[in-house]
């Protein structure tokens, strides 16, 4: 089945920067599994070692647990809405406890990552120009060699430790998205503007038939949307250009 739209989505604010940069790397260190050769190895070893690299950036737990607890809030409220689907909003305020329990009992995030001695080894050589061969890092290169149920193993111990995290964001996440519904919309000459209502996130989708994509800036209040050929010197945005916004 051919795809004929694609979805874009852009950040109003730094906790949602932060958070669909969390939601992609675990999503590409799944994505190798399993790590049955070097090449795998060293793309997985590198998102770790991206991710350690955000989770040390900010306080990480403590927004998205100040987050579920701000879900859970304004889930109370539409409890009280004529007609709403009580039922739903009960198992997601469920959800929410629970994932918020989960987190503030877990290890600090990414703890048992920082503390493993491959993984320190690796991202220490990360930056070095081919600085990952097998006279660089022999640990690395045994552990390769290891029976592929010993490499499951230890990667399923390091990825188990991310679940406390990975859990609590896809379900806000989740919430997030689905909390506007896409609406049409029309750019005049490649640029589009609006207010954003204290949004948190931008999803956009567009028509593939044109060779074109949005450049978006924005914060909580506003936002600017320019659209823009992807052959920038042939390339020509139509006058008016249709697409589908959802500002969550």
């Amino acid at each position: 089945m051919m795809i004929t739209e694609v979805l874009f989505e852009h950040p109003l604010n730094e906790k949602m920067r932060t958070w669909l940069r969390i939601e992609f790397l675990i999503q590409q260190l799944n994505s190798v599994l399993p790590v049955n050769n070097s090449a795998k190895a060293l793309y997985f070893f590198r998102n770790i070692g991206e991710l350690l690299d955000v989770f040390e950036r900010g306080e990480v737990r403590t927004e998205i647990l100040k987050e579920l607890t701000r879900q859970q809030r304004k889930l109370l409220n539409w409890s009280e809405v004529p007609g709403v689907d009580e039922q739903r909003i009960s198992l997601l305020r469920s959800q929410l406890e629970s994932c918020a329990s989960v987190l503030m009992s877990a290890p600090r995030v990414g703890q048992l990552l920082r503390e493993d001695r491959l993984i320190a080894l690796v991202r220490q050589r990360l930056s070095i120009p081919g600085g990952c061969c097998s006279f660089d890092i022999p640990t690395l290169h045994l552990w390769l060699h290891l029976p592929q149920e010993s490499r499951d193993s230890q990667v399923s111990q390091w990825l188990v430790s991310l679940v406390p995290v990975q859990q609590a964001l896809d379900l806000i996440l989740d919430i997030i998205r689905n909390s506007a519904p896409y609406r049409k919309q029309t750019s005049l000459n490649g640029f589009y503007q609006n207010n954003s209502d204290e949004a948190d996130l931008l999803r956009l989708k567009l028509d593939m038939s044109e060779p074109i994509y949005p450049q978006i800036s924005g914060h909580k209040n506003r936002f600017a949307i320019r659209f823009m050929p992807v052959d920038a010197e042939h390339g020509v945005v139509p006058e008016r250009l249709d697409f589908e916004l959802a500002c969550c």
